[in-house]
């Protein structure tokens, strides 16, 4: 898509001119007979340079410009002027102009001028692009993964994050439910609000109701003092309600009165408080089935479902072991005070096969384990579990039913691979294809990089 670039001034001649000139360099051109134009124009938010005559009646040039500088101070202005308000031209450059040039306009010393000033503003947003990307970064960099899911996870919580909506995190015991909520508060207007997390399935059915919503004195034996809950300590930031589908349905009521109302009574209590939370649930059960049973409300669960977040299990993003492995061996190596380069290609290759049931908090425990047990410098086979050892020597690749066919073959490649620890020619003439077919496949499913 072209630049487009508004040219005003009140002279016909001279924005039909400076137009036809910069159409031919290839630009897409808008016009303004007035200042009152100009300012429209630049609100439909679709030019990226402003070129403006600096005398054009009631509404000038001047006021075009602190408009602009006003509103969208990203967007460049190049003031035109004649010869006897060259100072006030120096002026509107001290006010936020990019530049001026004097009339008549040397059309081609113009086109320079919109060329370098178009430049500098696509290079200050790339610069705010990478410094946004850079911070995202920060705030998501507990969540390790390179692997297509991944990715598309980190997409979802940078759409989700600002908004308001509440988000289900749901997937396995120990893929890192936690860790998205995490990023997702962090990522949200309200991160320097309070994050209050509760274990649903941790607590008792009896005092489930007065962690979440508080107690007054003499509520229940052993209320000796009032006591806050969750959803009052949130306000303003966000409450994470971990295992949501573990609570009762009595409770379940109470949550659904809070999402609507935003409001709610302590335990015992009968002043009415008020509440800004956002609230991000997670589970690993399958709500939509507990509603077929009757244990799970329909109506919250679709007050907590507005934007789900599915994380997949390990065994379906093999491509995470690798790296989390590694990160996950440098933490420990620092933990206990031992230098540890990396695995030798039986236990990579045990750890890819492995179909981690308990995900990526098995492989960190497992982890933990191969430093604490290793005498050298590199983790082999006989110091991971003895579970892992089988999965070295099973030779077997696990694919999921209703696999895409493409889907398939990158784990077929990338285990056969693995298995043959890294022999690009074994492994092609396993697999029954050429060299350059093997290579060519390696890139288009950026395997080199996992081998690396």
């Amino acid at each position: 898509m072209s630049l487009k670039i508004l040219i005003a001034d009140d002279e016909p001649n001279i924005r039909a001119g400076i137009a036809e000139y910069l159409r031919m360099e290839g630009y897409d051109t808008c016009l303004a007979a007035d200042g009152n134009e100009a300012i429209a124009e630049t609100d439909r938010g679709e030019v990226d340079l402003v070129i403006t005559d600096l005398k054009m009646g009631k509404i000038s040039g001047m006021d075009v410009l602190r408009h602009v500088v006003g509103h969208y101070p990203s967007l460049p202005v190049i003031i035109l002027t004649g010869h006897g308000t060259v100072e006030d031209a120096v002026a509107a450059m001290r006010d936020g102009a990019y530049d001026f040039i004097t009339k008549p306009v040397n059309l081609a010393h113009l086109a320079l001028l919109a060329k370098r000033a178009l430049d500098r503003r696509a290079l200050a947003q790339r610069n705010q692009e990478l410094l946004q990307e850079i911070e995202t970064g920060k705030k998501t960099s507990s969540i390790i993964g390179r692997s297509a899911a991944i990715k598309s996870i980190f997409e979802r919580i940078r759409k989700v994050a600002p908004t308001k909506a509440g988000v289900l995190i749901t997937g396995e015991s120990g893929v890192g439910k936690e860790l998205v909520a995490d990023a997702l508060h962090n990522l949200s207007e309200r991160a320097d609000k309070p994050f209050i997390k509760v274990h649903c399935a941790a607590l008792a059915e009896s005092l489930l109701e007065s962690e979440l919503f508080g107690h007054e004195k003499g509520a229940f034996t052993g209320a000796a003092n009032a006591k806050k809950g969750r959803f009052e300590m949130a306000n303003g930031g966000t409450l994470f309600l971990d295992e949501i589908g573990e609570i009762n349905q009595s409770v379940q009521v109470k949550i659904l009165r809070v999402l609507q109302e935003h409001s709610f009574e302590r335990v015992g209590g009968e002043r009415t408080l008020e509440t800004d939370v956002r609230v991000i649930s997670a589970t690993n059960r399958d709500l939509l089935a507990e509603i077929k049973k009757g244990s799970f409300r329909e109506d919250l669960f679709y007050r907590l479902n507005v934007v789900n977040i599915d994380v997949p299990p390990l065994r379906e993003r093999k491509d995470d072991i690798p790296i989390l492995a590694s990160a996950f061996l440098q933490e420990f190596a620092a933990d206990n005070n031992k230098r540890i380069d990396g695995f030798d290609a039986k236990a990579r290759t045990a750890l890819y096969n492995y179909g981690w049931p308990g995900n990526i908090r098995e492989l960190r425990n497992c982890m933990e384990s191969a430093v604490v047990l290793t005498s050298g410098n590199i983790i082999t086979l006989d110091d991971l579990p003895p579970a892992l050892r089988g999965s070295e020597e099973s030779g077997g690749i696990r694919l999921s039913l209703g696999i895409r066919l493409d889907a398939a073959e990158r784990i077929i490649i990338g285990d056969t691979l693995a298995a043959n620890e890294g022999n690009k020619s074994r492994t092609a003439e396993i697999l029954g294809i050429s060299r350059k077919t093997l290579y060519q496949k390696l890139r288009d499913y950026g395997l080199e990089a996992d081998e690396e």
